[in-house]
């Protein structure tokens, strides 16, 4: 079985809902014969090139609300994130492009280390205090995932890069009518969206395992569309 999940790096629900999946499948009994592939999908493409800002600031910006309001809107995910073990700061985080980023991705795709370098650019944006938005930090965590260094080096200096492969990610995405991340499918068969709790994947790969429609989940988890707030469910 295939599972693609289309994600983004500034996205709190793809963070939290790809450690609800890794906990669902490792439930299911066929997890070894499981393949799952990380796909691109930008919230903010229109976000210039270089430039950065708190993320309290960006959200209370664009949704219109006060600092206090904003920074509970994300004290409310944070509780989310770390009910499932993983760490997630509030201060000191920015947002920004996330190109770049995706283009890293698919060049650790093809050096088979691309869930590694997913890991460790969610947990430098939600848990540490590095930006993945300097290209400094986007080296360092392509090599500590086992990247070479000249070669991400090489990805980042060239635009064009793994820009194709992204590109191709997202108007895939449309296709599929995926119009909020994370977005999960099964076998090109079923898509389930957000950051669904983790029995609802192990019973969606048991379902999609036997041939078997995949029941329709939560509409209520927690998710993220481009240009829009993300959705709080409950704690």
């Amino acid at each position: 079985m295939r599972v693609e999940i289309w994600s983004d790096i500034a996205c709190p629900w793809c963070y939290i809902g790809k450690a609800r999946f890794t906990k669902g499948l490792a439930e299911f009994a066929h997890r070894d014969e499981v393949e799952v592939v990380f796909r691109s999908f930008e919230l903010d493409p229109n976000a210039a090139k270089g430039v950065t800002a708190p993320v309290t600031e960006m959200l209370a910006k664009k949704y219109g609300r006060t600092l206090d309001e904003a920074r509970a809107m994300e004290e409310h995910v944070a509780a989310s994130a770390r009910a499932e073990g993983l760490q997630y700061r509030i201060d000191g985080r920015d947002h920004g492009n996330t190109f770049d980023i995706h283009r890293l991705l698919h060049l650790a795709e093809a050096r088979g280390r691309q869930e590694e370098l997913l890991d460790l650019a969610y947990r430098a944006n939600f848990g540490e205090e590095r930006s993945v938005f300097d290209p400094e930090v986007l080296i360092a965590l392509a090599v500590e995932a086992g990247l070479d260094e000249a070669e991400a080096r090489a990805v980042l200096a060239d635009d064009s890069a793994y820009a194709d492969q992204v590109r191709a990610d997202e108007r895939e995405a449309a296709e599929l009518g995926a119009n909020a991340v994370p977005f999960f499918v099964l076998d090109r068969r079923y898509g389930i969206s957000g950051g669904q709790p983790a029995e609802v994947f192990t019973r969606a790969l048991e379902q999609a395992w036997a041939g078997r429609e995949v029941p329709e989940p939560d509409a209520g988890a927690g998710a993220c569309e481009p240009g829009e707030a993300c959705t709080v469910p409950p704690v």
